[in-house]
């Protein structure tokens, strides 16, 4: 029986359009991948932008990669915080996975530091 589960992610980029194509599809393949998902299985995903990335729409990003063409995307832009992280796209990915099976949420590319709880391979983010 499947039930309804959120999935977080989040990554650093460079406020490219090329970068930010390569990185949202980067993560939305390893969270599919990762929980054993299909699109099919996916009900909406949520994307949070800090200010400072403005090259591209992460939705747009993730279409551009022929990747979400059916699903409800939406963006918004982060509120400015003291001290956050910069150059940070953030996910939230709502679908239906088997009951039971615990969620895998990704965290890449420099924005394992969110959260080092759950992130399985921490990297240095790039320049």
């Amino acid at each position: 029986m499947k039930r309804l589960s959120a999935l977080r992610g989040a990554f650093r980029c460079r406020n490219d359009r090329d970068d930010i194509i390569a990185q949202t599809a980067a993560l939305y393949d390893a969270l599919l991948e990762r929980n054993g998902l299909v699109e099919g299985d996916i009900v909406s995903l949520q994307f949070s932008v800090t200010a400072d990335l403005d090259a591209i729409n992460p939705c747009a990003a993730l279409r551009r990669s022929g990747r979400g063409g059916e699903l409800a995307l939406f963006a918004q832009t982060e509120p400015v915080f003291r001290e956050s992280l910069d150059r940070v796209v953030r996910a939230l990915l709502l679908c239906y996975r088997e009951e039971g099976s615990g969620p895998v949420h990704v965290y890449q590319n420099g924005a394992e530091v969110l959260r080092p709880d759950r992130a399985h391979h921490p990297a240095l983010p790039d320049g």
